[in-house]
């Protein structure tokens, strides 16, 4: 008791001290720092954007972007993160672009016209290209052998009533949209429009893709490269122009009334047991839809279904994929059936003509999420959920700050993970594979530090138990540099 009491008035004696100069909160920037040193990041893109004024001083274009996506990797939600990145001394030097404000930021980002916007997307090629010099010729070949190119949207929410180049969705929620194409095993960004929360995507998709095809280096262009994207790009000039560029496609079918038709003509012997997912069953069929390429087949998968799993709700996203005799059931009528099956349909000219190669393209279609899971990075990791400004430049420029901080993660896991005996990469989450941003704000970013100088030298001395900056440093540092 005494002890506990002696406890308690030390704590009634500590007090505040001055303010330290030397410590910073966010010394992993220099980790993003070395990243950006070592693929000459801001270099590239200023080569590719050009001039965004006349006077050669101040910030450039791609010190712009990357500073931005510095202090959305930081934590910061607003443009007034950056003065508050500004005011932090040391931060500011070890951060990739010191002394950007956030009215500089958002008159730069003003600045830039449409094809410098286009221009930023060849910047990420040479970034990409960069990244892929840097790695094993071994990992490189195993990167380059099948990419992947995703397509899709997301909406961002507004709430300023006159924010410009946004618009009502179907939800009725007043948002912008970016549209991102992204490559599925790095996981970074290839290329991408922010459109008004009303615009269609399949306007944009053939146009969006032959960009993401350019920002492919040359060697991961000259291996496979498929397209995934779901039902909300099932179309035909999409289909066409994945065929004109050599690549192939699989891309989700609305549930129209002919492919029910076609469902019915589906004899129970034609469906194979799916892969990795319970309950789950493959069939192909024929179908080609008008001015879809000739080679179209039609994947048809069911996942079967108890009752309790379905929703009496008609809006339901689960009973909208139940055949149109069963969805008008009632629950109680439904729980009667001897079968109840939920439904997707693709359309693919993938080659699905044995059963086997049928699953595997199905397998490979349904990790299409991972957009998703870069989608959601991009929100809650960076700061893409919300768009802070009145003008559609410079909510762009945020769009590709945070577009440029998950490709900065994806490069730092392509570049520092460990490799393992089978190909795949141990990385830095809690769980093998790449970290999410707010796992690297965690363990690597956020991590509170002082700078001491001494005989010419900059150290950083971090708290106990703090190992990942030192280890993702060396790493770093032993790849070649592109200068």
């Amino acid at each position: 008791m005494d002890r506990l009491r002696g406890m308690r008035r030390l704590r009634r004696l500590v007090g505040i001290g001055a303010p330290d100069p030397s410590l910073t909160a966010v010394s992993g920037l220099v980790a993003v720092t070395e990243l950006v040193d070592c693929l000459d990041m801001i270099k590239l893109l200023d080569a590719a954007i050009g001039p965004i004024k006349a006077r050669d001083r101040g910030h450039s274009g791609g010190q712009l972007l990357v500073g931005l996506a510095a202090a959305q990797l930081a934590g910061e939600d607003f443009l007034v993160g950056l003065d508050r990145q500004r005011g932090d001394v040391v931060g500011q030097v070890l951060a990739p672009v010191p002394g950007l404000s956030s009215t500089t930021a958002a008159g730069l980002a003003r600045r830039f016209t449409d094809g410098q916007w286009r221009a930023v997307e060849t910047g990420i090629g040479d970034v990409h290209t960069a990244m892929l010099a840097a790695l094993s010729p071994q990992r490189v070949a195993a990167l380059c052998e099948t990419v992947t190119i995703d397509l899709d949207t997301t909406d961002v929410e507004v709430y300023g009533r006159k924010k410009r180049g946004v618009a009502y969705n179907y939800q009725g929620e007043r948002c912008g949209r970016p549209h991102v194409a992204i490559w599925a095993e790095t996981a970074t960004a290839l290329a991408a429009d922010l459109m008004a929360g009303d615009e269609d995507p399949r306007g944009h998709a053939a146009d969006l893709l032959g960009r993401a095809l350019a920002a492919l280096p040359a060697s991961a262009r000259a291996g496979r490269v498929l397209l995934r994207a779901d039902a909300g790009y099932f179309a035909g000039a999409l289909a066409r122009a994945a065929l004109i560029a050599g690549v192939e496609f699989a891309i989700g079918a609305k549930r129209i009334a002919p492919l029910w038709r076609i469902l019915a003509g589906v004899a129970e012997g034609d469906f194979t047991t799916a892969i990795d997912m319970d309950g789950a069953q493959i069939a192909v069929a024929d179908y080609c839809p008008d001015w879809w390429p000739s080679a179209t087949r039609l994947l048809i998968r069911r996942v079967a279904l108890a009752p309790a799993q379905v929703s009496a709700d008609p809006r339901s996203r689960r009973r909208r994929t139940l055949h149109p005799d069963q969805r008008v059931l009632p629950i109680a009528e439904l729980a009667e059936a001897d079968t109840v099956y939920g439904y997707s349909f693709i359309v693919t000219n993938l080659n699905v003509s044995t059963p086997e190669q049928a699953a595997a393209a199905e397998h490979w279609y349904r990790h299409r999420t991972a957009i998703e899971n870069v989608f959601r990075d991009a929100k809650h990791g960076a700061a893409l959920r919300h768009l802070p400004s009145g003008y559609p430049q410079v909510n762009t420029a945020w769009m590709w700050g945070a577009l440029l901080a998950i490709s900065i993660a994806g490069w730092l896991h392509q570049l520092t993970a460990i490799p393992g005996p089978d190909g795949t990469l141990a990385g830095h989450g809690v769980r093998d594979g790449q970290a999410m941003i707010a796992t690297l704000r965690h363990r690597l970013i956020q991590v509170p530090a002082r700078l001491i100088r001494h005989a010419g030298a900059l150290d950083l001395r971090l708290p106990p138990g703090y190992h990942l900056l030192d280890e993702i440093l060396a790493r770093l540092r032993t790849l070649p540099t592109t200068s």
